[in-house]
């Protein structure tokens, strides 16, 4: 590091050019701080129609439909298989058209090879005929 003491010319002392961008930087790294902390949080939910908790027992057993997908997208209930979608879709208008308080429950299990496109489609026939006790099984063959 060095110290100009004097100049060749002997007039004026030169103008230093160059800009001081500390500042700038702090005054940027500040702003950035405070933008971060002030946008709010996005919360990505999915909305559920979760029943209310009862501490009361069940009167009887649940009456429990197994709807199995095999790998290749065939569909099973009760170990019976079903032709097409349309039947899945007739089975599903069955237990929606009872009351919620007598539906039986329907227990999804695919298989871990299958599209799931199958799955979303039994699912959402669940969800277009109202039925209302549905529940996937069998997920402990996702955990590695």
């Amino acid at each position: 590091m060095g110290m100009n003491v004097g100049s060749s010319s002997g007039g004026e002392p030169e103008v230093m050019m160059d800009v001081n961008t500390t500042p700038l930087i702090d005054v940027m790294l500040v702003l950035l701080v405070m933008l971060i902390i002030t946008i709010p949080i996005q919360l990505h939910t999915v909305n559920l129609d979760m029943p209310p908790p009862s501490t009361t027992p069940p009167d009887r057993e649940p009456v429990v439909h197994t709807v199995m997908i095999d790998f290749d997208g065939t569909i099973y209930w009760d170990a019976e298989a079903l032709a097409d979608q349309s039947a899945v879709n007739a089975k599903m208008q069955e237990i929606g058209a009872m009351s919620i308080g007598d539906q039986p429950e329907v227990h999804i299990k695919p298989n871990k090879l299958v599209d799931y496109g199958v799955v979303a489609a039994v699912m959402a026939s669940a969800q277009r005929n109202s039925v209302k006790k549905m529940g996937m099984v069998g997920n402990e063959q996702y955990v590695k």
